[in-house]
């Protein structure tokens, strides 16, 4: 295990309180720690990168012709479904934060690091950031293969970073709430189950694959209000055009909520473990 930095190794930065600084540390190197143990198994590394792509591939030349009537004119599926896709990539991925942290429940992992002088909150931050480190490089790559098919982004290069951008910060949301599943529910398996029968629904009642308006109204009224939906319609402008400000309005305040109440109870169930 990667050693966790103790106050004497070197001075905190200028301007910035002790407490916070070593909390930076701690955080910094149990995420490395997490990024090192994914590299280091081929097979987890080969099929996260594979499964994306396949999505990519799949609905693109399965479900466009026929998704293409529900579309404006002019707009094909492939440029309509690659921001989606990305928000359906990062939403799955997500629920790999309650499968990891689960294991290092079981495995001992967890209680080492508590036995450590670090801080609590470093576990759960830096297993958050290194999944939304995987998040992201899975997205490059979704990016480049979109760009194989015939995907294109429209609106310059500032705007597709945001694009980025905003399906990053969906994915930090819902990682730090599988984080709080995990040490909710007991066992990986468990843990894993619970997360896809949260994640499927959220996934397909939104606009990630179809515009709202060939839903049934119920369900459309409920996946215009739905983090998901925003993400990728915020998204989803920010790569082919549209309003991106209004979705990315309430993305960014489902993400102030969300993680103002979820960040502190995983922290205080995190410290209460046995």
């Amino acid at each position: 295990m990667t050693a966790i930095a103790t106050p004497e190794s070197s001075a905190p930065a200028a301007g910035i309180t002790a407490t916070a600084y070593w909390q930076l540390r701690d955080t910094w190197t149990v995420t490395k720690r997490n990024l090192r143990h994914f590299v280091r198994q081929p097979r987890l590394l080969v099929f996260s990168t594979i499964q994306p792509v396949m999505f990519v591939i799949l609905f693109t030349f399965v479900f466009g012709g026929i998704a293409t009537v529900a579309l404006p004119e002019g707009l094909r599926y492939v440029d309509f479904l690659l921001p989606g896709i990305f928000v359906h990539s990062a939403a799955f991925r997500s629920t790999q934060t309650a499968v990891g942290l689960a294991e290092d429940l079981e495995r001992g992992v967890v209680d080492r690091f508590r036995s450590l002088p670090m801080a609590r909150s470093a576990v759960l931050a830096g297993r958050t950031f290194a999944d939304l480190v995987r998040s992201l490089a899975v997205i490059g790559l979704m990016i480049l293969v979109g760009y194989l098919i015939g995907f294109r982004f429209t609106e310059g290069f500032i705007a597709a970073i945001g694009a980025v951008l905003v399906v990053g910060v969906l994915g930090y949301l819902m990682s730090w709430c599988f984080c709080y599943l995990a040490l909710l529910v007991p066992g990986a398996e468990a843990a894993q189950t619970a997360g896809f029968v949260l994640v499927f629904p959220l996934v397909f009642a939104s606009s990630i694959f179809v515009p709202l308006e060939t839903m049934p109204g119920w369900m459309s009224a409920f996946a215009a209000h739905s983090p998901l939906t925003h993400a990728a319609d915020a998204a989803r402008a920010l790569s082919i055009g549209g309003d991106a400000l209004t979705p990315a309005l309430w993305m960014l305040a489902w993400t102030v909520v969300v993680l103002g109440a979820v960040i502190p109870l995983a922290v205080r169930r995190y410290k209460s473990l046995a």
